[in-house]
């Protein structure tokens, strides 16, 4: 039996014998004490050793106990650990303890600290903790008549400041007490330590605050003012240093109003200067002043000559001075001399950041603030506790991070091998450590980034792919010359070939930002339909057969899409609109509209019986420009204006051909107003959050309108394709037109209800469900092989029927069997399908116009469908047949994910966002779910004017439709050029402070790139995680739709902030306004 458990079962004895009333209330005590001091002689020895339990090597948290001792040094009011750090700790099962009062000077009480679970006790009982935490090196207490270090004892591990460069005697002390000690100013400058990077917080609050300083001391304001008492100029600042504590420097006398200047000798820092608003002064002499661990280095004679001439200079200039040089180790550097003091001008200030290294101001004092010639010269060396409350709560998240990085899975353990831990350890069990070994870089062949990707073709693989197409394409082609019927045949497809090849060209010109609209659009100009539709009206004011009634539906539902199609893309469009964009006078196409269609009608009746062809021609090309205008944002409010013209034109030329009746005209009209008003009501009622929805369900009408008018067009007069040469073509296209109209139909009213919440959302999977669409594809392919074979209506009727029924039925399994997450591919292919359906139409009728507008709808919807796949790794068949798995991914087993998240709550998310100045968001359907874009476009509003750059990334297939998130963040005010897609700024994260996630998770899961075995694997994802830090914003710890785990969650640099996004986005708006007051 060890010596622990002998303890421990003493103990135990001795407190039953206690209970009992058996033992004195003393000697259980020393009982007790006897087992904590086996126990923590026993820990201390583990802290550093290789020893496991299981596979674990440390010390359980629940073992250890931490102690927060009260700062004594003078003037230091700060406490190493707040009471929501010490929450953290506790939740991971540290026991916490913090003597009384540590925090007061802090604004935290006793009883914030008690409330989490912390307990208060005695100097002494602080100091005998395990683990010791503090701001300040240790220095001895008067009070107790020792020094700190003697009220540790041996094996006790410290993390604190300790400056070992130029605490040589300290040193020695500390290794006499056989300490471990972390110095938190010897964390090492690399990326995965800047969350512990407790000198770049605190620079960050002594920059803040040096210019609050200088404001109280400076006579005047910052900003320049324009009063009836006369002009007041704007106080000129000039800050030398843009390290961390010169940059937040810079940006605070920014924002307070003032002219600010910057300087470096840093190459890297010019263009940080300049994003935050402030001039970056140069000398001509051009060298690089990068030294290690993105420190500045000491500069040549020549270059420090140039600049002190620079400085002599605007000493004479400006009104406040802020230096912040400093060299690891080393005095600081003398820059502004007692003839520069001299110069300047009377009641202006110098703030000597770097005082406490000797000051970068010959006539500073180190620790204190006077007066020499009407000049402020302020040498305080106690910045950050000055701030006392900011400067805690972040040196706390700094030391809690370090503390929980030394070990895995819930057990406390000093890993040598981490450089983190190895180049911050100053001493271990008192022997010294510091300064850690440099470790030798061998010379490394740079090797490429293995990246999971789809295979690649070979050259030859390639170009036989292409000329198979080709030959392929040349061959039918011929084959259907062979086959034509007429010329009109040939006519139409050439029509069709040419509209398409246009179409494709003019699709991938539209920018991602407006696929939303490009959806929209087409969703208008499918519409067109309503031509088919009056074709084939007759009767009086009313429709007197079943195929004038089937017309008039199908015009009148073509006539919603019409009006509610243009009037939602206007709505989107005008949400992109900026108030700083020149005027628009779109109302002036008007006069090109009135061209096309009165001049139509005043040909017509001048006897020109052909113009209708030349306004269908006219017509498809505003059409076309409806399109080509989404290319940029600048233009995409013409393009709808030529598509309202293109339409309306293509109507009226209709109209003419028919050339009806009074009372026919009098039906037609009513039935198109009827429709437009449903249209016009549903467009300008619906919710943004809703466009997904409405899409679908337009798409519905488009196929009913299909299948409506080609089912009245057969039957009309069955008889009339036995005599007609190209008979075979209009029945082919007829039940084309049937067939695809159904699956569009029932498929977007699935689509809708899966979107709306009246389906589940979750993949309908039946047993052998591609057998059923098998099939029912075949006898698809029966009943068209007996509709084309007979000439018999009463054969014919019921394959039409057959059609309908086995069409619809498919369009409701094939759309119910893809889950929700897959829906704008969906919605994409159902557009594609709404576009082949009126291409039907269009041969069917042997109309120009409906060929043109069904191919550049079929081809718009068939390359965003690509775009979504593409953007998933992913295949059209996977998606609409297939579960989820992409096309690379492996069948081995897969990755496993170790480690813990961290939580993070919305005061501290709210601190990281404050001190970061390149933010990326990264929203996803969760944000759309919640509505929440509004409280973060208001929040980046207000993060934007105190000149923090932040920028949105947007994933190819976030949200439930392409380009839906980014009408969202339009619509809530967010300007579209912050607006980027993946492929914009995924190289951009590596430079980056802060990335915010919302609502996504599929979309920025590093399995696709770490997993081979994955089924996400190859799938391009935002690259979130290289972010220096990553916050998730989720309801929960769930998977997505995917249902893969994402090890983003669990990385060292990512805190997950849990709850909804709604509340806590408005949460975030409200702290981030009580911050910048």
């Amino acid at each position: 039996m060890s010596l622990l458990q002998l303890s421990s079962l003493f103990s135990r004895r001795c407190n039953i014998l206690s209970s009992k009333g058996l033992l004195p209330r003393s000697l259980q005590l020393k009982s007790n004490a006897h087992e904590l001091n086996c126990r923590s002689s026993i820990n201390t020895l583990r802290f550093l050793t290789t020893e496991k339990k299981g596979t674990v090597s440390g010390v359980p948290y629940n073992q250890l106990t931490v102690g927060v001792p009260k700062e004594i040094h003078t003037g230091e009011r700060r406490v190493a650990l707040t009471p929501q750090a010490c929450s953290v700790l506790i939740n991971k099962g540290f026991n916490v303890v913090v003597e009384k009062g540590a925090g007061e000077s802090a604004m935290f009480l006793d009883k914030d600290y008690e409330s989490v679970g912390a307990k208060i006790v005695s100097t002494k009982e602080a100091f005998a903790s395990n683990i010791v935490l503090k701001v300040r090196p240790p220095t001895t207490n008067a009070a107790l008549g020792l020094h700190e270090s003697e009220l540790m004892k041996p094996g006790t591990n410290l993390y604190s400041f300790i400056y070992p460069g130029i605490n040589k005697e300290l040193l020695e002390k500390l290794g006499q007490q056989k300490l471990t000690v972390l110095a938190m100013d010897c964390v090492p400058r690399i990326s995965r330590a800047q969350v512990f990077d407790a000198l770049s917080s605190m620079a960050n609050i002594s920059g803040y605050k040096a210019v609050l300083m200088a404001s109280n001391e400076f006579g005047r304001f910052f900003a320049g003012q324009i009063t009836a008492a006369g002009k007041v100029p704007p106080c000129k600042v000039l800050v030398i240093g843009g390290g961390v504590a010169g940059l937040s420097a810079i940006q605070t006398a920014k924002n307070l109003g003032a002219i600010v200047r910057g300087f470096d000798t840093r190459e890297a820092v010019r263009e940080q200067v300049r994003s935050l608003g402030a001039e970056f002064l140069e000398v001509k002499i051009k060298e690089s002043g990068d030294g290690v661990g993105g420190y500045a280095k000491e500069m040549s004679p020549e270059f420090i000559k140039a600049e002190m001439e620079l400085f002599a200079k605007q000493a004479k200039e400006v009104d406040i001075i802020i230096t912040t040089a400093a060299i690891p180790g080393k005095k600081s550097p003398k820059l502004i001399t007692k003839e520069m003091v001299d110069s300047m001008k009377k009641g202006s200030v110098i703030v000597d950041l770097a005082s406490e290294g000797g000051g970068n101001c010959e006539l500073t004092r180190p620790g204190e603030s006077y007066n020499y010639n009407g000049v402020q010269i302020i040498g305080y060396t106690d910045f950050p506790s000055r701030l006392p409350t900011q400067s805690s709560t972040l040196y706390a998240n700094n030391i809690s991070k370090l503390l929980l990085s030394a070990g895995e899975k819930g057990h406390y353990n000093l890993n040598l091998e981490d450089e983190v831990i190895r180049g911050s350890l100053v001493h271990k069990n008192g022997e010294l450590m510091w300064p850690p070994p440099v470790v030798a870089q061998p010379v490394q062949i740079k090797k490429e980034k293995v990246k999971i990707t789809a295979p690649v073709k070979s050259p030859w693989q390639s170009s036989v792919q292409e000329t198979g197409l080709v030959t392929g394409g040349l061959g039918a082609i011929l084959a259907l010359g062979v086959a034509s019927p007429n010329m009109a045949f040939n006519q139409m497809l050439t029509t069709f070939s040419l509209a398409g090849v246009i179409g494709y060209k003019v699709v991938w010109g539209v920018t991602p930002a407006l696929h939303s609209p490009l959806m929209s659009v087409t969703n208008a100009i499918s519409g067109i339909t309503a031509a088919g539709g009056l074709l084939v009206m007759g009767g009086g004011l009313i429709p007197q057969t079943l195929p004038q009634y089937l017309a008039a539906t199908a015009a009148l539902f073509s006539s919603i899409n019409i009006t509610g199609g243009f009037i939602i893309t206007k709505r989107m469009l005008d949400m992109f609109k900026r108030p700083d964009d020149p005027p628009e006078y779109h109302y002036l196409y008007a006069i090109p509209g009135v061209l096309l269609t009165g001049g139509y009608a005043a040909t017509s009746l001048s006897g020109y019986s052909d113009m209708h062809q030349m306004v269908y021609l006219g017509s498809s090309l505003c059409c076309i420009g409806a399109l080509g205008g989404l290319a940029t944002q600048s233009t995409a409010r013409t393009g709808n204006a030529l598509g309202i013209i293109g339409i309306v034109g293509g109507v009226g030329a209709t109209v003419g051909v028919i050339s009806p009746s009074a009372e026919l005209l009098t039906q037609m009209g009513a039935t198109m107003a009827v429709g437009g008003t449903i249209g016009a009501v549903i467009a300008n009622r619906i919710n943004v959050t809703d466009l997904p929805q409405l899409v679908a369900l337009f798409h519905s009408f488009v196929g009913l309108a299909a299948v409506l008018t080609s089912v009245g067009s057969y039957l009309i007069d069955p008889s009339h394709f036995t005599v007609d040469p190209s008979g075979n073509v209009h029945k082919a296209s007829i039940y084309a037109g049937t067939f695809i109209g159904g699956v569009t139909f029932t498929g977007s009213l699935t689509a809708f209800g899966k979107l709306q919440g009246l389906l589940a959302s979750a993949p309908l999977n039946l047993p052998g469900k591609n057998f059923y669409n098998i099939a029912m594809g075949t006898a698809s392919v029966g009943a068209l092989g007996v509709f084309m074979n007979t000439n018999d209506p009463s054969l014919g009727i019921p394959m039409l029927g057959a059609a309908s029924a086995l069409s619809a039925t498919m369009g409701v399994h094939m759309t119910a069997s893809i889950g929700g997450a897959d829906m704008p591919v969906v919605i994409t292919v159902l557009n594609s399908y709404s576009g082949w359906a009126l291409c039907a139409e269009g041969f069917m009728l042997n109309n120009d116009l409906l060929t043109i507008v069904g191919a550049l709808v079929g081809f718009s919807g068939g390359i965003l469908s690509y775009i979504m796949c593409k953007a998933m790794n992913r295949s059209l068949t996977n998606v609409l047949f297939g579960g989820y798995g992409t096309l690379t991914s492996g069948t081995g087993e897969k990755m496993k994910i170790t480690g813990t998240h961290t939580e993070i709550n919305v005061n501290s998310t709210v601190e990281l966002i404050a001190n970061a100045k390149n933010i990326i968001i990264v929203p996803g359907y969760g944000l759309a779910v919640a509505k929440a874009q509004y409280a973060i476009a208001e929040m980046v509003k207000i993060l934007r004017e105190k000149g923090i750059n932040v920028r949105f990334g947007i994933h190819p297939v976030a949200g439930r439709m392409p380009g839906q998130l980014n009408v969202l963040l339009a619509e809530a005010g967010v300007p579209y050029d912050v607006v980027l897609e993946m492929d914009e700024l995924n190289e951009d994260f590596p430079e980056t402070d802060l990335v915010l996630v919302i609502g996504a998770n599929d979309t920025v899961n590093s399995a696709a790139q770490e997993d081979p075995n994955s089924i996400i694997a190859g799938m391009p994802v935002l690259e979130v995680w290289k972010a220096a830090q990553t916050i998730v914003m989720k309801r929960t710890m769930g998977t997505g739709y995917a249902d893969v785990d994402n090890p983003v969650f669990y990385k060292e640099n990512t805190s997950m902030l849990l709850g909804d996004a709604k509340s806590t986005c408005d949460s975030l708006l409200a702290k981030i306004k009580e911050h910048y007051n």
